[in-house]
């Protein structure tokens, strides 16, 4: 039987084709098997957690299997001095290890700073409703605690989740306090009830608002044009990073045909806006936040009770967040005051109420009234200060700048800080405040270059 050369050479592409497609759909099923098992192994049940190794875990072996701590225990016991960096390592493990089960993607870790408030808070209320003096003890102690800590972190400029874990804690607990002691008493009505309700409320609904983007600046990749490359360190540059060569992006701003003195101008705005640490040129009245690590258009200060910066996108909600509960926390002090002090004034019985300590839940409810009207006087500061910056047109950072390099008119005790480049009255000052959210959707920051 004779075969022709073209059927032979079917028959060799016929080979060589399924020679090639065999390979081919093997490496697709195992890179199919492979992305199953990956799949696989990365669902976590709600007590699995990855831990800092990068290994999986379960909540159940908080309590055993940590090398770190049988190693410290054996030198302990044998006398043995310990590792330099073993309680380190033990720290680090049980702070790992500190997690709650969660319904999806495994135990969520749990911020250490967060449970103070929690145990605290209460321990000391019930301990101040006792007596007189140590009601005094408390809230002049815990007062000077809550500052202390202020201080030490902001000098660290490190985030902690303790002040806004103290601000939504007390907030739910003198709600709770409200319900289950003062309301049974049947000096509070429906209506008023309702009006705490709805105040306890629209605070949290602001302050949800305002912990969203504070208007972050960032870098428009469209917008770039060009990449002129300076190779001396700028001022505000670190000369070990990226080996004292700094990267700005430059637009179609800058034409061929611009003078040189318009160039120089332009690369000495670049320098002087230029922010090393996002990569960014930051637009006027930006500023870069140390404890968020970004830049925020028009910042006015990094908020610890809430967590995050105050800028153009929620300066307004978190005016509105103060206002709300200030409030709230007025109408609940004298409502509170009332029923536990019923024959003296509103406006006295903070200071003079006698036989307040002799039932322990209107001694309660009395340190409660009290703790709320030191949180409020201060918050009452602040908003003062809010009020009067925007009057003027001023942000806090600036005021902060202004009275340090002495270029602003300061009155009533620092109060008041009028830099006057702002400033175009009182009317266009709170008209541009109200409507400054509306214009975060101009052009990108790095036009400015």
């Amino acid at each position: 039987m004779s075969v022709t050369p073209v059927s032979v050479s079917l028959r060799a592409y016929r080979w060589t084709d399924l020679l090639v497609a065999v390979p081919l759909a093997m490496k697709k099923r195992a890179k199919r098997e492979l992305k199953e098992e990956e799949e696989k192994e990365e669902v976590l049940c709600c007590c699995e957690y990855v831990n800092r190794h990068g290994e999986r875990s379960h909540v159940a072996a908080c309590c055993c299997d940590c090398e770190d701590l049988d190693d410290a225990c054996d030198r302990f016991l044998k006398r043995e001095p310990q590792k330099p960096e073993s309680l380190s390592h033990v720290s680090a493990v049980v702070s790992d290890r500190i997690r709650v089960p969660w319904f999806w993607g495994g135990a969520r870790k749990l911020d250490l700073s967060i449970v103070p408030p929690l145990v605290l808070l209460p321990a000391l209320f019930h301990l101040a409703a006792f007596h007189f003096l140590l009601g005094v003890l408390v809230l002049t102690a815990l007062p000077g605690l809550v500052l202390w800590y202020y201080f030490f972190t902001h000098r660290k400029k490190g985030r902690t989740l303790f002040f806004l874990s103290l601000a939504l804690f007390s907030l739910g607990y003198m709600y709770y306090l409200f319900v289950s002691e003062v309301f049974p008493r049947g000096d509070v009505g429906q209506g008023e009830l309702v009006a705490v309700s709805v105040g306890v409320s629209l605070t949290l609904l602001t302050l949800i608002y305002t912990k969203r983007d504070p208007g972050i600046v960032r870098l428009d990749q469209q917008a770039v044009h060009s990449t002129v490359t300076y190779y001396s360190t700028l001022p505000d540059k670190d000369s070990s990073f990226n080996g004292g060569m700094q990267e700005v992006s430059m637009t179609a701003v800058q034409r061929i045909g611009s003078s040189e003195q318009e160039g120089l101008e332009l690369k000495e705005s670049g320098r002087r806006n230029w922010c090393s640490v996002c990569r960014v040129v930051r637009p006027p009245r930006a500023g870069h936040c140390r404890i968020c690590g970004v830049c925020v258009l028009r910042l006015d200060h990094h908020c610890v009770w809430i967590n995050n910066c105050v800028g153009q996108a929620n300066h307004v909600s978190f005016l509105l967040t103060l206002i709300f509960f200030l409030l709230t926390s007025l109408y609940g002090i004298g409502l509170v005051l009332r029923s536990v002090c019923p024959q003296q004034n509103v406006l006295t019985a903070l200071l003079y109420c006698p036989g307040v300590y002799t039932h322990y839940s209107s001694a309660l409810c009395f340190t409660c009234a009290w703790y709320c009207s030191i949180v409020t006087g201060g918050l009452l500061h602040l908003l003062l200060v809010q009020i009067i910056n925007i009057s003027y047109n001023v942000t806090e950072r600036e005021a902060r700048v202004a009275l340090r390099e002495k270029t602003a008119r300061s009155a009533c005790w620092g109060l008041v800080v009028d830099t006057g480049v702002y400033s175009r009255g009182l009317w266009s000052n709170w008209s541009e405040f109200m409507s400054m959210g509306d214009k975060l959707r101009l052009s990108s920051p790095t036009d400015l270059v």
